[in-house]
């Protein structure tokens, strides 16, 4: 029977680690697991020592405002894991938390073996954590096709297994592996509404709603979905809306129904193009007005991609507009909500494009792929 502890800080990261907990149980149906994570996997069966509500602060100044609660999670992870002495530790991206973990589980418990599924975005920014990545992990499990060569230009192992979110929207679609994706991105005539993906921390939502909302409601003829982020309740974002304007945790449905989407960057951008769904996406960056100024030149010093969204990086190319930093405007955003629209032709671009996508990410079962790999004996 193995034990395997498991951690993710943030909500897509509690998705993913909950879908690789079932693959496990299904091969060791005797395993046990524990950790620090969220609901979907306490429902999986795991044991929580911290939950994700108390975990997901970004940027150095929420951490600094609760750095408090960030020292009792590290207190608390390593506490657990000595306890638990568990056969493998599985860290879900959450980089700087998760690498201090490696590196504590390393020391001290030389007989667990490290697995990081759904690794850091080395190949976007912070360049130099492979190094930390490949000398602490035992196996790199990848969730994006070129990862595998991007790690070998360093002398590195890491195995593509499939992607979590394109393998959970064809489970959660009703579609299988053989059927042709463009059944999932048939644009059915009458669709009226605008859905507005804001992000899954409370600090993202408040600086992204008020703005999308704005957009959006220059469209009069076209009524207004905001998705609502696990574990953030309804009365979050009561303040921001108005009549006839409506909340749903149904993300996926509300993007398969809608004609147009305006997305905060980050998963919900790839989840959105794998349901068909035409999108804009925006982010919100403190002193948006000086990066606006710097981007030009900063941007190759800070990033190692020309894109920030998962779809455009994927393609190689621009798919979806990206309004960032300064670009985030009102304005902006409705004048490609307009084409998005309005303009047949370019929305029929970009719904080509995302069925190229899916070709690309291909049909492997990534939680089930990297359950295997992780269960296997040496």
């Amino acid at each position: 029977m193995g034990k395997y502890y498991v951690i993710a800080g943030e909500a897509s990261g509690d998705l993913h680690a909950a879908a690789l907990i079932e693959q496990i149980k299904r091969r060791e149906p005797e395993a046990t697991f524990s950790g620090l994570g969220g609901d979907r996997m306490q429902a999986a069966g795991c044991r929580l020592y911290r939950h994700i509500n108390q975990m997901a602060f970004m940027a150095f100044v929420a951490v600094i405002r609760h750095w408090r609660e960030v020292r009792d999670n590290f207190r608390i992870a390593k506490e657990s894991l000595l306890n638990d002495q568990p056969d493998a530790l599985i860290l879900i991206d959450y980089p700087s938390f998760n690498l201090r973990m490696a590196a504590f589980c390393r020391k001290h418990l030389h007989a667990t073996k490290i697995y990081y599924y759904v690794p850091p975005k080395v190949w976007a920014w912070k360049r130099r954590r492979i190094h930390r990545i490949a000398r602490l992990c035992d196996r790199v499990l990848g969730i994006f096709p070129f990862e595998p060569a991007f790690y070998a230009r360093y002398g590195y192992s890491c195995e593509y297994v499939g992607n979590p979110t394109a393998e959970e929207i064809l489970q959660r679609s009703g579609l299988t592996a053989k059927r042709s994706y463009s059944a999932a991105v048939l644009q059915p005539e009458g669709r009226s509404c605008i859905a507005l993906l804001p992000g899954s921390r409370r600090s993202e939502i408040s600086h992204c709603l008020g703005r999308m909302l704005e957009a959006a409601r220059r469209f009069p003829d076209y009524t207004i979905t905001v998705c609502a982020a696990p574990g953030i309740e309804d009365a979050f974002y009561a303040p921001y809306l108005r009549e006839g304007e409506t909340l749903t945790r149904d993300t996926y449905g509300a993007l398969q129904t809608a004609s147009a989407a305006i997305v905060n960057s980050g998963t919900a951008t790839l989840e959105s193009a794998l349901l068909g769904c035409p999108q804009v996406a925006v982010y919100h960056l403190a002193y948006s007005g000086l990066i606006g100024l710097i981007r030009r030149w900063a941007q190759p010093l800070l990033f190692s991609i020309k894109h920030f969204t998962l779809v455009n990086i994927i393609e190689g190319r621009e798919v979806i507009k990206e309004c960032i930093a300064n670009d985030f405007t009102e304005a902006k955003v409705a004048a490609e909500l307009d084409r998005l629209l309005h303009d047949e032709a370019y929305k029929k671009e970009m719904l080509a494009s995302y069925e190229h996508l899916r070709s690309l990410l291909g049909d492997k079962p990534a939680s089930a792929t990297a359950a295997q790999i992780i269960t296997s004996k040496p």
